[in-house]
């Protein structure tokens, strides 16, 4: 029944289809400061990930950036709130070449947000000090390194786990001089120590050249398992992989005897999404010419069966939409948020050619798919003015200058990076920071609610997924007219917190146990 009612809005004629609000972006990548180019040659194809967190306390997201063949960087954010945006240079021990992507996440549960570096070469989890500092962390965390050339990242806690638990993706085998097809390496997972910090890496294997990891709660069972988006350019005989990430139990992929559905694609990026308010996400996952939206045909089923709903609702992204070339695009970080503030996810993909690949794309812009309220996607790149031609890698959407508006940050390979402030629409929105005490204080694998009267937003907390980057803080909902926001807590553990109507357009943080306190910018 749901897949008949998601090819029956393909037929439904576009007049009938409102066009959702277009938001301005402007491009202040001149004025805004940061001056970041993620350059290489054949082991930078793919990475050029970024981080945005918070790493001195004054709640504004901070980005760090890989570099490749340069060194990576950090920027402190010092955009004026409401105004245009400005970052400044911060020399924080971050500052290594071989770095392509990196991942925000407070690992030691100080209250102070680490970083864990994907290299080619040795993987380096980095100690948050505090002030924008880091100092490396392998040796007193009993962190494994290794010598791969590190593409994909994802993170959870483990029941009664103190120490999350990292799941690190690889790439081929770089010391082939030539055909590496075939070669791909190993993909590892980190679980916590019998003695602090985390035991020997176990192999994920068999391995099929992950580009991007998810640990996700698919079928809410409160149980995550681990997505893992694979590049059929180079493995024999792989496909997409799902794996139970059972507490005390080794790793175990799903077969097609439990519902798996063999799928095989350029995998480069996942994001989700509770896009139908049905409590369930759906994954859109990044390819060359033929991009999916995954969503469960049987919500609640113990079988993960989906379909790919991406051609009806008019999110496949599949050619460039300007610039002139109609070859297939080539797609890479992709991440649902609400950039209009109407209430329902949009979805922003990063493009760009691998690296002069004849039968694809060299002009490829970027694409801002705005969510209409029957589910289908309008291409807005063009007006919303986010449509550059460089060749686009990672990438964040986030509000910098805290104003409720969602910005973005897009890192381009051999390029420049670059900086859009939005200039909103005039929808009501929330934004929501979680909090708990002890381990995994910033509720990783949390479930946020919001009541929109007659649906509910729900959003998972996750940390992983995209292309080589990810975001850590601020949660945020766009409200549409409404200026009343109902909002409760699932937190980890599967308890839930009481409804509490909180004021809009407005940031709220949501300490466990304890009423919500609002903070001002």
């Amino acid at each position: 029944m749901k897949l008949f009612l998601c090819l029956l809005i393909a037929a439904l004629p576009a007049a009938a289809q409102p066009g959702p609000a277009v938001p301005r972006f402007v491009e202040e990548t001149a004025t805004a400061g940061v001056v970041a180019r993620y350059t290489g040659g054949w082991e930078q194809m793919v990475g050029g990930g970024v981080a945005t967190f918070d790493c001195n306390g004054d709640r504004r997201p901070d980005l760090a950036i890989a570099g490749g063949t340069s060194e990576a960087t950090l920027w402190r954010n010092e955009s004026r709130t409401g105004g245009q945006l400005g970052f400044a240079r911060a020399r924080a021990g971050i500052e290594m070449t071989g770095v392509s992507g990196l991942y925000p996440l407070d690992i030691d549960a100080d209250g102070i947000t680490d970083l864990v570096l994907l290299r080619v070469g040795e993987d380096v989890v980095l100690k948050g000090k505090g002030d924008c500092r880091f100092e490396r962390a392998n040796e007193a965390w009993h962190f494994d390194g290794g010598d791969l050339w590190s593409t994909a990242f994802s993170a959870t806690w483990e029941a009664g786990a103190d120490w999350p638990t990292l799941a690190l993706g690889s790439y081929i085998d770089r010391t082939q001089d030539a055909f590496p097809w075939g070669s791909c390496t190993e993909n590892r997972l980190f679980r916590p120590g019998a003695d602090g910090g985390f035991a020997s890496p176990l192999p994920l294997t068999p391995s099929y050249c992950a580009l991007s990891m998810l640990f996700t709660d698919w079928n809410r069972s409160g149980q995550p398992a681990l997505r893992v988006s694979n590049d059929r350019e180079y493995y024999k005989g792989g496909q997409e992989q799902l794996w139970h990430i059972a507490p005390g139990q080794p790793p175990r992929l799903f077969t097609e005897a439990e519902g798996w559905q063999r799928l095989r694609v350029w995998g480069m990026g996942i994001a989700s999404a509770d896009l139908d308010f049905d409590g369930y996400p759906e994954y859109f996952l990044t390819s060359m010419a033929d991009n999916k939206l995954q969503t469960l045909t049987e919500p609640g089923s113990p079988l993960p069966r989906y379909a790919d709903v991406a051609f009806p609702r008019g999110a496949i992204a599949q050619r460039p939409y300007t610039g002139g070339d109609v070859r297939p695009s080539t797609a890479w970080h992709a991440q649902f948020e609400d950039v209009n503030n109407d209430g329902f996810s949009d979805l922003f993909i990063a493009k760009g050619n691998v690296s002069e690949m004849p039968d694809f794309a060299e002009a490829d812009p970027n694409n801002l798919l705005l969510q209409r309220p029957d589910g289908t996607f309008a291409e807005a790149g063009d007006t919303a003015g986010i449509d550059s031609l460089l060749t686009a890698r990672g990438a964040a959407v986030a509000d910098f200058n805290l104003d409720g508006q969602m910005d973005l940050v897009v890192v381009n390979r051999n390029g420049p990076a670059q900086v859009w402030r939005n200039g909103g629409t005039g929808g009501h929105w929330i934004t929501l920071a979680l909090h708990q005490p002890g381990p995994n204080r910033d509720a990783i694998g949390a479930w946020v609610e919001v009541d929109m009267g007659d649906h509910i937003q729900r959003r998972e907390v996750t940390s992983g997924g995209g292309h080589a980057g990810g975001s850590l803080g601020w949660l945020h909902f766009g409200l549409g007219t409404q200026d009343r926001a109902r909002v409760r807590v699932i937190w980890p553990d599967g308890a839930a917190s009481a409804w509490s109507e909180l004021a809009t357009d407005a940031f709220h943080d949501l300490e466990r146990d304890a009423p919500a306190r609002r903070f001002r910018p």
